[in-house]
C-alpha cells in the first residue's frame, strides 16, 4: 500500500469566508500562490540583498545527523558567518541549514518587506517571524511545531518539497514520547515498511513550493521538508482561538520541554533508547488496533 499522499489544494487568492470555512476551521492545509504579490520582499529579497543586510552575523547551522541524546533539541552542529553561508548554498549542495533564524533582530528594516495575512485571520505575531535557509538536498526532519501555532510558510528563490500529516497519525509516525518529532531512523520520502510497518497506509499531503508560494499549515500538523534548490523561507505564526490548544502549547514549551531536557542531561543515551523503544511499541499497537479510526 505504501504512503498515501494527496496533493494540497492550491489557489491564487482566497476570501476570508472561504478560508475560514474550508481551511482554518476544518484544519486543512492550503497553498496560496499569490498571497505575496503585494510584498516588497517578493522581488527585493535576493541572496545578495540579505547578505548585505544581515552581514557577517555568525549563525548556528544544523545538519541531517540524528539528534545527540546528550543535547537539548535544536542543538546546532556548527556555525558560520551569514554571508559565507549565503555563498555556500548558491554554489553547491549541502545538508547544512539555518533553522529558526530571526532576521528582524539583525536587520529591523526587513520588517517592512512582508505582510501578515490579516485579511484571512487574526492572532499573528507580526514582529517575530522565523526564517529558514537550506542548501540543495538538505532536509528538515519530520516534526510538528512545539507551540502549536498556525503557520503561513512562504518560500523564496527555489523549490522545496513538503510532506504533511494530520496530528491523528502521530503514533503511527513513531512519535517520540515527551517530544514533537518522529523517530529519525526512517526516511519518510522512501520508508522501509518491513522495518517500520506502522507507516504503511498512512495518509498525508504533499506539495512542491516555488518562489512566492505560501503554505498554510494548521496547528499541530506534522511536516517534513526538503530543499530541492538552495533557497529560503519565512514563517509567520498565528495563535489558534482554542484555549485548549493554547494551554497545550504552554505545557509543551514549559513542563514538557524542561522535563525532557532534564532527563536527557541526566540519563543521556539510556533515556533516548527508552523513548525510541516506547515510540516503536506505541506505533505497533496503533497499527494492530487500526488507529486512527
Amino acid at each position: 500500500m505504501g504512503l498515501i499522499l494527496h496533493p494540497i489544494d492550491r489557489v491564487d487568492h482566497i476570501s476570508k469566508e472561504d478560508f475560514v470555512n474550508n481551511y482554518l476551521n476544518p484544519r486543512k492545509p492550503l497553498v496560496i500562490r499569490k498571497a505575496t504579490e503585494s510584498w516588497p520582499a517578493l522581488q527585493k529579497w535576493t541572496f545578495e540583498y540579505l547578505k548585505e543586510t544581515v552581514g557577517d552575523q555568525v549563525v548556528p547551522l544544523y545538519d541531517s545527523s540524528k539528534a545527540d541524546p546528550t543535547k537539548p533539541i535544536n542543538a546546532s552542529a556548527s556555525e558560520m558567518k551569514f554571508g559565507d553561508y549565503m555563498d555556500l548554498i548558491q554554489k553547491q549542495p549541502t545538508d547544512l541549514r539555518i533553522f529558526l533564524f530571526d532576521p528582524i533582530k539583525h536587520a529591523p528594516g526587513l520588517l517592512d518587506d512582508y505582510r501578515s495575512p490579516k485579511d484571512l485571520m487574526g492572532g499573528f505575531l507580526d514582529k517575530y517571524p522565523n526564517m529558514f535557509f537550506g542548501g540543495a538536498g538538505s532536509v528538515t526532519f519530520l516534526h510538528y511545531d512545539i507551540d502549536l501555532a498556525h503557520i503561513f510558510h512562504t518560500h523564496f528563490h527555489g523549490r522545496k518539497h513538503i510532506i504533511l500529516f494530520d496530528q491523528k497519525w502521530s503514533e503511527r509516525l513513531y512519535c517520540i514520547p515527551f517530544a514533537t518529532y518522529a523517530l529519525e531512523d526512517y526516511d519518510i520520502e522512501n520508508p522501509d515498511f518491513s522495518k517500520f510497518p506502522a507507516l504503511d497506509g498512512i495518509e498525508g499531503q504533499q506539495i512542491i513550493l516555488e518562489h512566492g508560494d505560501t503554505l498554510f499549515m494548521p496547528t499541530g500538523y506534522w511536516h517534513w521538508m526538503k530543499y530541492l534548490d538552495g533557497s529560503f523561507s519565512i514563517s509567520l505564526r498565528a495563535w489558534d482561538k482554542s484555549w485548549a490548544i493554547k494551554a497545550k502549547s504552554l505545557y509543551n514549551l514549559t513542563v514538557q520541554r524542561k522535563f525532557d531536557n532534564f532527563m536527557k542531561a541526566k540519563y543521556k543515551k539510556r533515556y533516548m533508547d527508552w523513548k525510541e523503544h516506547l515510540a516503536v511499541e506505541r506505533a505497533n499497537k496503533a497499527l494492530a488496533t487500526g488507529q486512527p479510526k
